[in-house]
C-alpha cells in the first residue's frame, strides 16, 4: 500500500514559466498519487501572465503569500519568511519542496527554523529544485558572490537538491555549493500528449493565417518571455542576414515582457518589420499548436536551466536550434538539431540556414528529436524520481518496498 506524505510545495510566483509549469505539475501529480499536498506562492505581478487558473479546482490547497517578491526587499522578505514559517509549522509537513532564488532562500530557512514531533525536536526534510542558478556570468562578480554564498547558507539546511539538467549540479558543485551526492537529476516535466498529437489542418492554418503567415512560408519560432538576457536581439541579427536570402522565411515571437517595444524598434530599424510576427502572451495549452504551426525552433537564451521549449519542440517533431548553455546540451545534438556557441551570430545563420533550405534534414532532426524526449521528460518520469527522493529521506528507502520499516535516523536532532 502507499505510503501517503504531507508535503509543501514553494515557488515564488506562478507567472507563465517552466520552473511553474513544472512545479504545477509536480503538486498535481504528486496529490493524484495520494499524498496531502500544499503550495505555498506570491502573486504574479509583472508581465509575463500568471498560472493560478491551474490551481483552480486542483487536489491540492495553494496559499498566496502577498509579501513575497522575486526582486530583493529586505521588509517584504522579512515578513514573507515569517509567514511561510508560520504556514509550515501549522501544516507540519513531512517535505518542503522549493524552487527558484527567492522562494528557495526564504522557504528553506523558513523549514529549518520550525521544529515539531516529539519534543519539538523534528524539523521537516527540506528538497531544493534548481531550475537554474542565480549566479551567472552576465551580472557583477560582487551580485554573484552574494548569491553563491547565500546559496551555501541554504544548501547546508537542504537534505536533497534536485536539478532539472546534469549542468546545474555541476556549476553548483563548481561554486563550491555542496558535494556531488546531494544532488539528483530529474528533468523538467512536459504534459506531452498536447505537444505529441498535432491539431488538425484547419487549426494550423487558423493560426497561420490570425499571424499572417503564408501556407508556403517556412516559421522559425522562438518562445521565450521577451526580457533581459533571452537573446531576442541574435535572432533579429541573423534574419537581417538570412531574409534577403529567403523569401518565404518569418520570423515568430511567441511571448510578451519588458523588452517588447525595444525588440519591435531593433526590427524596424533593420527594416525587417515585414518578416516578424508577435503573438503576445499565449496561454500554455496553446503553445502545442504555436510550435506545430512553425517549422524550426530557434532558443537563444543565455541562461537557462534546461530550456523546457526544447523537449516541447522536439516532442512536436520540430528540429531545434540552440546555444549551448547550461543544460541544452543534454537534448540537442547532431541527431535533433544544432548546437551553436552563444552570441555567434554567424553560426546561428548557418543552422538556420541549413534547416531552411532542407525540409528532408528538418523532418529527420524532428523524428529523432521527438524519440529521445519521450520517456525523459514524462511527467511520471519526472515524479517518480521525486517521490522516490522524498522516500528515501523519510524511510530510507525507495517507494517500491512496501515492507522496510520506517527509519527516521536522518532526522535533524537539532
Amino acid at each position: 500500500m502507499p505510503v501517503t506524505m504531507k508535503i509543501v510545495h514553494v515557488i515564488t510566483r506562478l507567472i507563465l514559466g517552466g520552473a511553474q509549469e513544472n512545479t504545477l505539475i509536480t503538486c498535481r501529480l504528486l496529490a493524484e498519487h495520494g499524498h496531502d499536498v500544499t503550495l505555498i506562492t506570491g502573486p504574479a505581478i509583472g508581465p509575463e501572465g500568471a498560472l493560478f487558473e491551474q490551481t483552480k479546482d486542483a487536489p491540492y490547497d495553494t496559499i498566496v503569500v502577498k509579501k513575497l517578491r522575486r526582486e530583493i526587499r529586505t521588509g517584504y522578505d522579512l515578513a514573507s519568511y515569517i509567514e511561510i514559517k508560520k504556514i509550515i509549522a501549522r501544516i507540519r509537513p513531512d517535505i518542503v519542496h522549493t524552487h527558484s532564488a527567492k522562494a528557495g532562500i526564504l522557504g528553506r530557512f523558513a523549514a529549518h527554523a520550525v521544529r515539531s514531533g516529539p519534543k519539538r525536536k523534528r524539523r521537516p526534510y527540506i528538497v531544493h529544485t534548481i531550475h537554474g542558478l542565480p549566479f551567472h556570468p552576465y551580472q557583477s562578480p560582487l551580485l554573484n558572490r552574494f548569491y553563491i554564498a547565500v546559496e551555501k547558507a541554504a544548501a547546508r539546511r537542504t537534505d536533497c537538491t534536485i536539478c532539472v539538467a546534469e549542468a546545474m549540479s555541476e556549476q553548483a558543485v563548481a561554486a563550491g555549493i555542496g558535494e556531488p551526492g546531494d544532488y539528483v537529476t530529474a528533468y523538467s516535466a512536459v504534459d506531452e500528449q498536447a505537444f505529441l498529437q498535432p491539431p488538425d489542418d484547419q487549426a494550423i492554418s487558423d493560426f497561420r493565417r490570425k499571424h499572417r503567415i503564408s501556407e508556403q512560408a517556412v516559421v522559425i519560432a522562438c518562445i521565450a518571455r521577451l526580457a533581459e538576457l533571452k537573446g531576442h536581439e541574435y535572432i533579429v541579427r541573423s534574419a537581417a542576414a538570412l531574409a534577403p536570402k529567403f523569401e518565404n522565411v518569418i520570423w515568430l515571437f511567441v511571448g510578451d515582457g519588458a523588452l517588447t517595444e525595444q525588440i519591435k524598434s531593433q526590427i524596424q530599424l533593420a527594416s525587417l518589420g515585414y518578416r516578424f510576427r508577435f503573438t503576445g502572451l499565449m496561454p500554455p495549452e496553446q503553445i502545442p499548436l504555436a510550435i506545430h504551426a512553425s517549422d524550426i525552433l530557434v532558443h537563444c537564451s543565455l541562461r537557462e536551466g534546461l530550456a523546457r521549449v526544447l523537449p516541447q519542440a522536439m516532442l512536436c517533431a520540430k528540429p531545434v536550434v540552440s546555444f549551448d548553455i547550461d543544460g541544452a546540451r543534454e537534448v540537442v545534438n547532431e541527431n535533433t538539431g544544432f548546437l551553436i556557441e552563444p552570441e555567434n551570430v554567424p553560426q546561428l545563420v548557418e543552422a538556420c540556414e541549413k534547416l531552411i533550405a532542407d525540409p528532408d534534414l528538418r523532418f529527420s532532426l524532428g523524428y529523432h528529436g521527438r524519440e529521445s524526449v519521450m520517456e525523459k521528460f514524462a511527467p511520471e518520469t519526472m515524479v517518480a524520481t521525486i517521490e522516490s527522493v522524498y522516500h528515501h529521506l523519510i524511510y530510507g528507502r525507495a517507494p517500491q518496498d512496501p515492507n522496510a520499516a520506517p527509519d527516521a535516523a536522518g532526522q535533524d536532532e537539532e
